[in-house]
């Protein structure tokens, strides 16, 4: 439930329990009001009695005209009450109901029952006396019917009231919370955007203080994870090019030292076989092993140079560097696994950082295939446009979940660390039947 629902239902019933009590408190004061009205008529009523018992011993009244209710019933204002006069010898009674004019409306029957039931009859008595002497009892009562559909109409009317008071009040609640709450959902937005990675969204000034001292806060969250992570792209992008300048000082010392010194060893051995076979044949087959190590070992370091710094990279340019890796892998794989690639658009656009970006990318990706895809069908596929590069590698390996992103090893990770320093976006996913699809996006810069 939102905060307007929930608010609103939080009116409604705190407006219920006043509509409640203030229904109790009406039917308390009905109920007041017939008593107290019963007993200012028993009061008036019991004088006018005892005025005529003095007037009947005095001879002004006649005894079998007493009781006689015509004075009071003409000079009461009061409505629907009931008298009755019994004589202490119960010999005389006489009732009189003083109704109301007007048409009684239509109570419904269950609140003429709870009406009954919390009132009852409400009577009040007086003794009619004259000196000390008691004639008889004076009882006045309201008229039961008159009273309910008093009560009730008092109470219709409230009710009615109180629904229109509570109807208006919610609908301005709503109106007012609905533009007070409008916030929310832009606040709510830009969260989402962040979550995404979109850390250049800001939320604009808010009118109400509390708004705004939560959108400050999220836009500083913000500008500070926007600086930190360019800081941290930064420093991946100098660790990356020291890394690259390490590899290409390690390929050079390989390809002037290691690579001239084999061969001067393949040289010295071949010389040694030449000049064994007149003066020492058993030496001939020891110098043929010498050769066969030295050659091993500089297919070796030419591997190694392919891994740390492509000649062609630099020469040729990163399509001639794919092609040549790819045809590489295929003839290691002996027809295990057919590495085919595909690319579209012109290489010679990219920066340099990004074409070392893409080539490590599927240098590293082919390797863990090659380790641990066991794929016999591999797709390279590349894509330069206008605007960014997309390379997308999929296998048909035995991959069927994707790495758990706390395992994905040293590789994976610097893959991902290489896309995010130039600002691009890294993604895997399975492929179908099994196996797995890397992707990754770099936005052109120069």
């Amino acid at each position: 439930m939102n905060l307007q629902g929930h608010l609103l239902l939080r009116i409604v019933f705190a407006a219920l329990l006043c509509l409640l009590a203030t229904t109790a408190y009406v039917l308390h004061d009905s109920g007041v009001q017939n008593r107290l009205a019963a007993q200012l008529t028993a009061s008036v009523l019991g004088r006018q009695l005892e005025l005529q018992l003095l007037g009947r011993h005095a001879g002004f009244f006649q005894a079998q005209q007493f009781p006689d209710f015509e004075l009071w019933k003409q000079t009461t204002q009061v409505q629907g009450v009931c008298v009755r006069y019994a004589s202490t010898d119960q010999n005389t009674v006489r009732s009189l109901c003083n109704s109301a004019a007007h048409v009684l409306p239509e109570v419904p029957t269950y609140f003429a029952k709870l009406y009954r039931w919390l009132f009852g009859t409400v009577a009040s008595t007086r003794e009619i006396s004259y000196k000390r002497t008691v004639y008889g009892t004076l009882s006045v009562y309201p008229d039961s019917e008159l009273a309910i559909a008093s009560a009730w109409q008092n109470i219709s009317r409230l009710l009615g009231l109180s629904a229109t008071t509570v109807l208006s009040v919610c609908v301005l609640v709503y109106i007012s919370l609905r533009r007070a709450l409008q916030p929310a959902a832009q606040i709510v937005s830009g969260l989402a955007q962040l979550g995404t990675g979109d850390l250049t969204v800001r939320l604009p000034a808010f009118a109400l203080q509390e708004w705004q001292g939560i959108a400050t806060a999220i836009n500083q969250l913000a500008a500070n994870q926007q600086q930190l992570l360019q800081e941290r792209q930064q420093l991946l992008m100098q660790l990356m090019t020291v890394q690259e300048q390490e590899r290409h000082d390690v390929a050079r010392e390989l390809h002037d030292e290691f690579g001239q010194c084999l061969a001067a060893i393949n040289a010295v051995a071949a010389g040694i076989a030449q000049a064994a076979q007149q003066q020492c044949p058993a030496l001939v087959g020891e110098s043929a092993h010498i050769r066969r190590i030295s050659e091993h070992l500089m297919a070796h370091v030419r591997e190694l140079l392919l891994r740390l710094r492509p000649a062609e990279l630099d020469e040729l340019g990163l399509s001639a560097s794919l092609t040549s890796l790819v045809a590489n892998w295929n003839r290691h794989s002996r027809g295990k696994t057919r590495f085919q690639l595909s690319i579209t658009g012109d290489c010679s656009v990219l920066a340099s950082a990004q074409t070392l970006a893409l080539f490590r990318m599927t240098q590293e990706s082919l390797t863990n295939i090659a380790k641990h895809a066991a794929a016999t069908d591999v797709t390279i596929q590349l894509s330069i446009t206008a605007t960014d590069s997309i390379l997308t590698i999929t296998d048909n390996g035995i991959a069927n979940t994707l790495p758990n992103p706390g395992n994905t090893g040293i590789g994976l990770c610097g893959i991902r660390e290489r896309i995010s320093a130039l600002q691009g976006c890294f993604h895997l996913a399975l492929a179908i039947p099994h196996g797995l699809v890397v992707s990754a996006r770099l936005p052109h810069t120069r």
